[in-house]
């Protein structure tokens, strides 16, 4: 991976998740870019550089996106479904951080190609392996060399990868 293609996309509408994420994000010692999309259409300018996110280098695309159910204008899933209609996208990587736990929208986030799906607020140890899961799958990284991911999915199990 480069530079460019280093930026984690957080589509996120409530701004108390969005402290509460940059407070684990730097507890975890993260030093991705991170971008912040308040809605589901923002998100899809975002992705699409559309806009104000036509300059790549300011709004580079993300190698990750972590997508929010519950959101204006567009919900997250159905972001999560234009993403994989467009070629361009293919490879993004998408986990679903919601505070839902609904069997339904887990079923729907993994037909739709969702990677992950992580119910919030996620400990500053799952957002690192969640991240690093992605990584190394992104790069290669032969089959069973990421670290589980932990966490509080649906009934306190863990939070495997979707």
């Amino acid at each position: 991976m480069n530079a460019a293609t280093e930026t984690i996309l957080l589509v996120e509408d409530n701004e108390d998740d969005v402290f509460i994420f940059r407070r684990a994000y730097r507890q975890a010692g993260l030093l991705y870019p991170l971008q912040v999309a308040g809605d589901g259409q923002e998100a899809l300018d975002y992705l699409q550089g559309m806009g104000r996110f036509a300059d790549r280098t300011q709004y580079p695309v993300p190698f990750l996106m972590l997508l929010d159910l519950k959101l204006p204008f567009k919900h997250g899933l159905e972001v999560l479904q234009t993403v994989r209609h467009r070629p361009e996208l293919a490879g993004l990587c998408v986990v679903v951080l919601t505070s839902s736990a609904e069997q339904r929208d887990l079923a729907r986030a993994r037909e739709l190609g969702a990677h992950a799906y992580l119910v919030k607020p996620p400990s500053p140890a799952v957002l690192v392996d969640a991240i690093e899961s992605v990584r190394q799958r992104l790069e290669g990284t032969p089959p069973g060399a990421a670290r589980a991911i932990q966490g509080n999915l649906l009934a306190g199990g863990s939070n495997p990868p979707v």
